[in-house]
């Protein structure tokens, strides 16, 4: 396991208390990151169903999931054997028999059949035919949504994770840097991916990395107007600027970073945008503290860019930390305007003020967390617009 029981039991504990305050007395779990918070499952299973059920009475929670994966839940979390119950291989993408319908059984045999329910109903994993399957085999329950619950209650991380996260960001430095360095005139875009990704596995001589939850983002040229592009087998050219945003991760813990590459003198306008960004980026990094609400980083940076004229629609950042694909963000705070969440030590974001225009952009980003005092990052990295001549970088 990641962590030891009594970290475990804590997050049951903080987890029941929201539970209670919701109105909640079964929280069916099916988020791969909650799961993985509560339990210590960690598997490459979320693509068929599976549950972790929280009752507010019982000590531990049950694992429900497929009967391949069942050793699986043994081997990677703190839970009794006889908490880890199957369903059969007769019910995966079958078109008469659904996992929901095994899960609606195993409650009612335990008695929970008239309870209030809490569903993860704004999740990945969740889907529409989960929902109806459950009411269906469940019709005498109270349903409510509880989305997100346990989302909040990861959102202060412990000393340990935090731990995991700059283990994560000494793998993100590597890997960024090895992209940077290969980027150049002739270069693939595809073999620039392959090494950023070798490089996040590899991690580092005292630790290896794991998978991020999300590829390597590497638009270049025009491309970099938008921000969710991974890669092509098409070669660098002369002029192009190139975006890298990626993230270290170390037992599913993340650290993002983005960086922006220029090969050859970049144009006075990714000049004059890469100046604006950064300087917006210091200005919050030097007001964050503990005690403000998100929306005051988000002002801080509205105010440092106003006299450029860039106006930024887009969210600032958002909390982030444990997850699995398709995200690293936690889905909780963002640093935008409206949203009061006060910052408190040990809460970790990913402050990416990237600017998107019609024809280029420009990003650099960094992950922090909320000190006692202040904030810091957890990356080590140049701040800067990195420029390549052609066959070296100059930075």
């Amino acid at each position: 396991m990641s962590f030891g029981t009594t970290e475990y039991k804590e997050r049951i504990r903080k987890t029941k208390d929201r539970m209670a305050a919701q109105g909640v007395e079964v929280l069916l779990i099916t988020d791969p990151a909650n799961m993985n918070y509560l339990s210590g499952y960690d598997g490459w299973s979320f693509y068929v169903h599976q549950m972790l059920v929280i009752i507010n009475d019982e000590d531990q929670p049950i694992w429900i999931g497929r009967t391949q994966d069942a050793n699986g839940a043994k081997l990677t979390t703190w839970l009794y054997h006889e908490n880890i119950i199957p369903y059969p291989e007769d019910y995966v993408q079958s078109n008469t028999k659904h996992p929901m319908d095994f899960v609606a059984d195993i409650l009612k045999q335990i008695g929970l059949e008239t309870r209030s329910v809490g569903v993860e109903m704004e999740n990945y994993y969740f889907t529409a035919k989960c929902y109806e399957q459950l009411k269906k085999g469940l019709p005498n329950a109270t349903f409510k949504d509880a989305s997100h619950l346990v989302n909040w209650v990861r959102i202060v991380k412990s000393n340990q994770e935090i731990e995991y996260m700059k283990r994560a960001a000494l793998i993100v430095e590597k890997a960024m840097m090895d992209g940077i360095n290969l980027i150049n005139v002739g270069v693939r875009e595809c073999d620039v991916a392959a090494k950023i990704l070798h490089t996040q596995v590899t991690g580092t001589a005292e630790f290896g990395g794991d998978y991020p939850a999300i590829m390597p983002l590497l638009p270049s040229g025009e491309k970099t107007s938008t921000p969710h592009l991974t890669w092509t087998d098409e070669r660098y050219k002369q002029g192009d600027t190139v975006i890298l945003e990626l993230a270290g991760c170390y037992k599913r813990y993340h650290s993002p970073l983005a960086r922006t590459v220029n090969i050859g003198r970049p144009s006075d306008k990714i000049k004059a945008l890469s100046d604006v960004v950064i300087e917006g980026l210091n200005s919050c990094l030097d007001m964050i503290k503990p005690g403000i609400a998100c929306e005051e980083i988000e002002e801080t940076w509205r105010k440092s860019i106003e006299r450029s004229g860039i106006i930024k629609e887009s969210r600032l950042g958002y909390a982030m930390g444990l997850n699995y694909p398709p995200d690293w963000g936690e889905h909780t705070a963002s640093i935008r305007k409206g949203d009061k969440t006060i910052l408190q030590p040990n809460m970790t974001f990913h402050l990416i003020p990237g600017i998107w225009l019609d024809h280029y952009g420009f990003e650099a980003s960094e992950s922090f967390r909320v000190t006692e005092t202040g904030c810091e990052t957890f990356a080590n990295f140049p701040r800067e617009l990195f420029i390549k001549d052609g066959i070296l970088m100059n930075n």
